[in-house]
């Protein structure tokens, strides 16, 4: 009886031994599990956080990249600079000198200068920028910028750049010289007009005149205003403004005029040129001569480019050809171009028989127009 009683006992102590491992187990278990999840939080959490800084890093380094930087200086004296104001007032006769940040600058000044009197200087940080005994022909818009370059292409860099509108005033010069006599200015209804009658100082007061009928033209602000930097402009252009014009310009006591300028209405085309073809004969024999006319309307302001191809072109058969222009007005009153290339040919043979290809083209686009030649 003590033999099963110490047997029973002995059962139930190894019973209760495997229940505790098992659930001492269980709880070592559980606990990695929480561990384990714990670990898996942690771990997101470091990656968002890490990713988190690097998007606001990026953020920071965006909104940065967006903000312009003015990287022009104008130099006072030896160790003496100033940022340059947006418009400068100086003598005829003075010097200036303007600075860019960076080792790659690209400058734009105006156009009528004297290349002597002018010097661009690219140093290690920064571009020199000299104009010496100035006048009134360098007035203008003075800018610079930083060159983006891959490879032989550059670009300019929107955000670091930097320019002034300079004024050299001399009394006896008003008006900002013009290159040319008399200036064609095309009005559009679509676009604003501008008259470049410009001046060297701002303090002058200009006005608008018409040469036939004789009168003045007013500048209310509306329909035309002046802008010292620009000139007179035509904000809402329409047929009746046309003609000739010259502005006027008065500085205690000093009455300057300019040069003429001749108005003209232009049709808006907004497309490529209106193209026709034409040849003397479209029939011809052995020993004839003929012409190949190919005719354009366009923008008058927008050059016209023709190309040929005819039948003859491969065996580098000899033609002659004569390309011309001119403005003309049509009934309405608008001004367009008319432009014209004619191809000859002189002594007919059968190479020269078959299609006549003319394509005349502008910066809008182009138009091919076609006509054939046979023999009788």
């Amino acid at each position: 009886m003590k033999f099963y009683a110490v047997l029973l006992f002995a059962f139930f102590t190894v019973l209760l031994l495997q229940m505790g491992d098992c659930q001492k187990k269980k709880e070592r278990t559980t606990q990695q599990i929480k561990k384990n999840k714990q670990n898996k939080i942690r771990v997101v959490n470091k990656n968002n956080a890490a990713r988190g800084r690097k998007l606001k890093k990026k953020r920071m380094f965006f909104d940065r990249d967006l903000k312009p930087t003015f990287i022009m200086t104008q130099v006072l004296e030896k160790g003496r600079f100033q940022k340059p104001k947006e418009t400068l007032n100086l003598t005829a006769g003075q010097s200036i000198e303007l600075r860019c940040k960076g080792d790659n600058i690209g400058w734009a000044y105006p156009s009528y200068q004297n290349i002597s009197r002018l010097s661009i200087i690219q140093h290690q940080k920064y571009s020199q920028l000299r104009l010496d005994n100035a006048r009134t022909t360098d007035t203008g818009e003075y800018s610079c910028w930083v060159r983006l370059c891959d490879g032989p292409e550059c670009s300019k860099d929107d955000l670091k750049m930097g320019k002034t509108y300079i004024f050299f005033t001399d009394p006896t010069e008003l008006f900002v010289p013009s290159i040319n006599y008399f200036d064609i200015i095309y009005l559009r209804s679509d676009q604003p007009a501008i008259i470049p009658c410009r001046v060297s100082t701002p303090l002058a007061h200009v006005t608008l005149h018409r040469e036939f009928p004789p009168q003045e033209i007013p500048a209310n602000g509306l329909g035309i205003s002046y802008d010292a930097k620009k000139g007179f402009i035509i904000h809402r252009p329409n047929l009746e403004q046309k003609g000739v014009l010259h502005c006027v310009a008065n500085l205690k006591g000093t009455q300057q005029t300019s040069s003429n300028y001749l108005l003209l209405y232009a049709e808006a085309f907004r497309g490529p040129p209106s193209a026709t073809i034409e040849a003397s004969s479209n029939t011809v024999s052995g020993g004839e001569h003929i012409n190949v006319t190919c005719t354009a309307l366009g923008n008058p302001d927008l050059l016209v480019d023709f190309t040929w191809k005819y039948p003859g072109q491969q065996d580098e058969r000899p033609v002659i050809i004569t390309n011309s222009w001119r403005l003309i007005d049509q009934q309405n009153g608008h001004t367009i171009r008319l432009s014209k290339s004619m191809l000859y040919i002189d002594d007919i043979e059968t190479i020269d028989v078959g299609d006549y290809i003319c394509t005349a083209q502008n910066v809008m686009g182009d138009t091919k127009v076609a006509t054939a030649v046979f023999f009788h």
